[in-house]
């Protein structure tokens, strides 16, 4: 009898074994909201909108790009390029260079040439690098992924950024969009009057190498579809292929009607941690084997036109 009675109890436990997992497999995951979704379900919390302060228009034949700068990353420099958008350095210049999978650059054609290179008005001549800043003080949102180019990854005042938590320093990464200042060998010989825009995949070899001074929110591709340059680097050789800048200036600077309103989603909220996982672990239809891992450099910053009141 007891033996019969421990059998029974043996079958069952085996039976439950056996049922249990079927039972958790039948069981649907969780369902995640799409990005499309959690961008439909933002409050007007969730957005900002650009500072005219420390926004730039650079206005092409073709349309509009618009840049926001960075004051507290690259004080000095942003300070020199607000200089020349408001004195007008930059109208009727020109971008110079399209090097493929790399930089669209703009500046004086004739920067080289001291007869006739434009002068920089009441700009700085000479500016300290600010590669890097101190990291205290720094609303710093980490990534959970490990990032191959600095010890963490994430985002701060809606910027991608790297970060050295031991050595207490951070700086903006090279992801496309990024706008920074040229420079020749010396650290310090850029001045922000020659600009360049990551049109490519992502040179995160450059961070900490040279000052960045913001990125591109809206407008990319414009740059993006410029011809490439024939010349070393990407280089115009020929003025012919020079595409020219019709202004480049502040948005305070530029009368309110002839504003582009936009606004752009912020980075220290919980629906763009929500925004970040779904992108990391994609679950839409198309995709069968969700990542589980984003670089910093993947994930975008929507805008938006502000919604009428």
């Amino acid at each position: 009898m007891a033996s019969r009675a421990f059998a029974r109890l043996a079958l069952s436990v085996l039976l439950a074994c056996a049922v249990a997992p079927l039972a958790f497999a039948a069981t649907p995951p969780a369902k995640t909201r799409s990005t499309q979704e959690i961008l439909d379900a933002s409050k007007p919390s969730d957005w900002r909108t650009l500072d005219p302060a420390r926004t730039l228009y650079l206005d092409l034949a073709t349309g509009r790009v618009i840049i926001e700068l960075a004051p507290d990353f690259a004080p000095a420099h942003v300070a020199n390029i607000t200089t020349l958008a408001h004195e007008g350095y930059w109208n009727g210049l020109a971008i110079i260079r399209s090097q493929d999978n790399f930089v669209v650059q703009w500046g004086d054609p004739n920067a080289e040439d001291e007869a006739k290179k434009k002068t920089m008005g009441s700009a700085k001549a000479k500016l300290p690098a600010e590669f890097e800043r101190p990291a205290k003080g720094l609303a710093f949102r980490a990534l959970p992924d490990v990032d191959g180019w600095s010890p963490q990854a994430g985002f701060a005042e809606g910027f991608p950024v790297g970060r050295d938590p031991k050595a207490g320093r951070a700086w903006l990464a090279h992801c496309y969009g990024a706008v920074g200042a040229g420079r020749n060998n010396d650290e310090d010989s850029s001045t922000g009057a020659e600009l360049y825009v990551v049109t490519g995949q992502s040179p995160r070899q450059l961070d900490r190498n040279i000052t960045v001074v913001g990125h591109v929110v809206q407008g990319m591709e414009l740059l993006s579809v410029l011809p490439r340059g024939t010349g070393p680097l990407g280089f115009y050789e020929k003025p012919e292929q020079y595409a020219g800048i019709q202004a480049i200036r502040l948005a305070q600077d530029v009368p309110v009607a002839e504003r582009t309103p936009l606004e752009v989603l912020r980075t220290d909220t919980a629906l763009f941690d929500e925004l970040v996982e779904a992108r990391r672990n994609r679950r839409d239809a198309f995709y069968k084997r969700p990542a589980g891992h984003i670089n910093v450099c993947n994930v975008l910053l929507p805008t938006r036109t502000p919604k009428a009141p």
